[in-house]
């Protein structure tokens, strides 16, 4: 094989395994999207609320910010983000803050 050859294998075997890479991983929906959305969201009221109505340190707001916490590990374990309800948008590293509504 000449140079040009080597490099055009090169090039091709390149462009089979980013095809085979963007075909075998699964898009992501945007119901699912919306809906992990959605669940954050929700949650966020909850824990708002619970603060508002019990205090920020009682049994309903320790309750739901477990609860908060569960939905954003589901979304980072399904989509590897977030959503950021307080800045309105998603997050794609793990960064929230656990006592972010302490």
């Amino acid at each position: 094989m000449n140079r040009t050859q080597t490099l055009s294998a090169t090039a091709l075997s390149l462009l089979a395994g980013s095809l085979l890479l963007f075909t075998a991983t699964p898009p992501l929906h945007a119901d699912e999207v919306d809906r992990c959305q959605r669940r954050i969201a929700h949650e966020e009221h909850e824990l708002h609320r619970a603060i508002e109505r019990h205090g920020r340190n009682s049994r309903q707001a320790d309750h739901e910010r477990r609860e908060l916490h569960a939905v954003r590990e589901r979304c980072w374990r399904e989509q590897h983000r977030w959503w950021d309800e307080h800045e309105h948008r998603w997050h794609t590293d793990r960064d929230w803050n656990e006592h972010d509504h302490d």
